[in-house]
């Protein structure tokens, strides 16, 4: 006899009906067990795994919308479809938002219960086959996955395997197409939280008051367009990672928010009034100079410590060039496997790429790869076949030089004393101060350059 195609059980007080339902399921190869309340269900529930619950609404002790309740809290996923002689389309609301998969009304069409079934058990077979594909892409997306045997690329690798085992924030620095997204998620799924989500943003890619309430969520009449409560993904990565790429892209107004979930673990959604609390672990991740971007007031100093406790840099394509050749080899062989079209490096082109700078990064050599493999006539992809900027490099601009020499540091030290000087009126204290020197330093380049008011 063939393996079941799944265990249903039917809830039902019509004694006759059970059994109507469990003789027209089992010549379908399905497992049925029934049940005459909602209560007996419960019980055999708590015995035994099922891949479908039928029930109907009306029934002694504890009818089917309560049942459907508790199953929920049982199993969010099980099936559910209801049954029912008193038809109303607001009982089959209820029902279908309280998690029902399908509403049938008594008397029904034995074609329209197997048609019924049938749709609910594919829908739990491809919920689980979804949930486990995710387990084994986090599973086998590792660090293995960030391609390199330079020293540089290995040195990387080692370093974020041991952060990966802390709870600490990150910051990752990098420049674009490096792989910051990707080291972020191998972090993920190497830590504790790997079972937890992964939700990343980029705060680049959205205006102020949007990426806010993404970030954050907001209260439902908190802005025009606001017709709902949303939940920001803060909330929506908790007890997993939250991967912010472009830090350095957000407001001051921003900051301030982001450094209160760092520091009071909780967020405050777009016109909220409570705080909801967040367990998320931040790996944030910057293109930019962000200590500079402190000295000029675009980035506040405590975020920034609080950011930085564990910092990681990504090397740029153009400081590991002999990982160029296997990266290359990587993405051919990914694209030969997608389209049945396999295809080579010549030496002239290859040469051509191990001397190329790469401002895109790895992100740009595969993008140069896959063009490559398109307009390829040959089996070998000739130095033709690349880009215009890796055949023709940009040559360096000579910097033409007025036949008057450049002042030198020191005239221009001089220059600049003596014009603040002069500006606060010979105050040689509030001069200091302007020139962010100590007054004792200011009183030796005076002597030093003989400055006086006269």
């Amino acid at each position: 006899m063939p393996e079941a195609k799944g265990k249903i059980l039917v809830v039902d007080d019509e004694e006759s009906l059970c059994q109507v339902m469990s003789f027209t399921l089992r010549k379908e190869n399905y497992d049925v067990v029934t049940a005459s309340d909602g209560l007996k269900a419960i019980k055999l529930l708590g015995k035994s795994s099922f891949d479908l619950v039928i029930s109907d609404l009306r029934m002694p002790q504890m009818g089917g919308l309560e049942l459907l309740s508790k199953v929920r809290e049982l199993d969010s996923e099980l099936g559910f479809i209801v049954l029912t002689a008193f038809a109303s389309l607001d009982t089959a609301i209820e029902a279908l938002k309280m998690g029902a998969n399908d509403y049938i009304t008594k008397p029904f069409k034995i074609e329209e219960i197997k048609l019924a079934v049938n749709r609910a058990i594919e829908r739990k077979r491809l919920t689980q086959e979804n949930r486990e594909l995710k387990r084994r892409i986090k599973r086998e997306f590792n660090f293995s996955d960030f391609i390199g045997n330079s020293q540089k690329a290995q040195e990387l690798k080692e370093t974020a395997q041991k952060i990966a085992q802390t709870e600490s924030t990150v910051l990752i620095y990098g420049e674009s197409g490096t792989g910051k997204e990707l080291i972020a998620r191998a972090i993920h799924n190497g830590s504790g939280r790997s079972s937890g989500p992964f939700v990343s943003i980029n705060c680049a890619a959205l205006p102020e008051n949007l990426l806010e309430s993404e970030l954050f969520g907001h209260i439902k009449g908190s802005f025009t367009g606001a017709v709902r409560d949303k939940d920001g993904l803060f909330k929506v990565a908790d007890k997993g990672t939250f991967f912010l790429d472009e830090v350095g892209e957000t407001s001051p107004s921003i900051q301030v928010k982001l450094l209160r979930v760092l520091e009071e673990r909780e967020i405050m959604p777009v016109g909220g009034t409570k705080p909801i609390p967040v367990d998320v672990r931040l790996i944030a991740a910057t293109n930019a100079d962000l200590e500079a971007m402190i000295k000029m007031g675009k980035f506040r100093p405590d975020l920034f410590y609080r950011l930085n406790v564990i910092p990681l840099c990504i090397p740029p394509l153009r400081e590991r060039r002999d990982d160029i050749e296997l990266l290359s080899n990587v993405f051919l062989q990914r694209y030969a496997q997608a389209t049945g079209t396999r295809r080579s490096l010549s030496p002239e082109a290859l040469e051509l790429m191990l001397g190329y700078s790469w401002p895109g990064n790895v992100r740009e050599l595969e993008n140069v790869l896959e063009r490559a493999m398109v307009l390829a006539r040959g089996n070998e992809i000739k130095p033709t076949e690349l880009p215009e900027n890796l055949r023709r490099p940009p040559q360096p601009q000579l910097v033409k030089r007025e036949s008057s020499p450049l002042p030198t540091i020191e005239t221009v030290e001089k220059s600049y004393i003596y014009w603040v000087l002069k500006e606060t009126k010979w105050q040689k204290s509030r001069a200091s101060e302007i020139l962010g020197i100590d007054p004792s330093t200011l009183y030796r380049k005076i002597e030093r350059y003989g400055l006086s008011p006269s």
